[in-house]
């Protein structure tokens, strides 16, 4: 089976390098700048689970290959647009798409592009980014896939990519629930993003503060209303959980999207919370700290793009 890895950063190239480290038949989709820096040094990972450094194969946009069996799109969702129209060449009517994206708006997009019997659920757990050397450096002891049928069937096609993924160094799992998976991360990742890109630091410092509790647990409440008024299948009782885990993850832990804003990158603020703000307005739902938490990334994107007073933008 062959496997097309769309990017080869912190995530894709994190996953798909430890499916070529198994032997895998893996392929990555890359730009020409990174298809140069991976054939000078390599792909390289620098993690607590063991290093590694391979020597994948690379494929640039509009360079001739077969058709692939499994598309795993890895990219940013801002760059979802550019990425399916670089893809669509090498995808057959079989070709099994697995996102790993965050959020829920990216499945209707890739369900009108590819057919929703072709794209499966799927999301994943890790903490990694690329350092000055593009290496991937992931810090965490998660470092977790989670795959599946949008149906929850285990069909011959799921069950013969689990048998794949199955004995390589990352967690692999087949679920039968993944609709459930991808909207309690989706809620997590919304709340952990939140407050950290808010307040400019770790969850530890932010939850053992004196409000802490109280704001992190009302931005659950908030998104939690939302999704379920969207009829989103999660717990009743998911907010309380989701709390206890934000109060069991290392107090060192900061969100991907904090991490972009350090490096002054774009960021996923529409897809995530973008996205839950324009339903909470069709279901007339009050949502202030999600209002807050969104209006900070706009000033962060509005920053961003502001030019430097005195210094002409070329």
């Amino acid at each position: 089976m062959r496997i097309l890895v769309v990017g080869a950063g912190a995530v894709g190239g994190y996953f798909g390098g430890r499916l070529l480290e198994k032997g895998v038949d893996v392929t990555f989709l890359v730009r020409k700048r990174r298809k140069k820096q991976l054939q000078e040094r390599g792909l390289v990972i620098r993690s607590v689970h063991g290093d590694a450094v391979l020597n994948p194969k690379l494929l640039v946009a509009g360079e001739s290959a077969e058709l692939f069996d499994v598309v795993i799109f890895s990219n940013k969702a801002y760059h979802l647009p550019e990425a399916i129209r670089d893809v669509k060449p090498y995808v057959g009517e079989k070709t099994m798409i697995l996102p790993l994206l965050n959020g829920m708006a990216h499945m209707e997009i890739l369900w009108n592009e590819f057919g929703k019997e072709n794209v499966l659920g799927g999301l994943c757990f890790i903490e990694t980014t690329l350092n000055e050397h593009g290496e991937i450096a992931q810090t965490s002891a998660s470092h977790d896939v989670r795959f599946g049928e949008w149906s929850g069937e285990r069909t011959e096609r799921v069950l013969a990519l689990e048998q794949l993924f199955s004995g390589c160094n990352a967690r692999f799992r087949l679920s039968e629930h993944i609709a459930t998976d991808m909207w309690n991360k989706y809620l997590f990742i919304a709340t952990m993003s939140g407050v950290t890109t808010l307040f400019r630091a770790p969850i530890g410092p932010i939850r053992s503060g004196k409000y802490g509790q109280e704001i992190i647990f009302g931005l659950l409440k908030e998104i939690a209303a939302v999704m379920r008024a969207h009829g989103a299948p999660i717990a009743d009782d998911i907010e309380e959980k989701q709390l206890a885990q934000l109060n069991r993850i290392e107090a060192t832990m900061k969100s991907s999207m904090q991490r972009d804003m350090e490096k002054g990158q774009l960021i996923e603020a529409d897809h995530l919370q973008g996205y839950l703000l324009s339903l909470a307005e069709q279901y007339e739902i009050e949502t202030p700290l999600l209002k807050l938490a969104y209006h900070n990334l706009k000033i962060y994107k509005y920053n961003r793009r502001k030019p430097m007073q005195g210094v002409a933008r070329l």
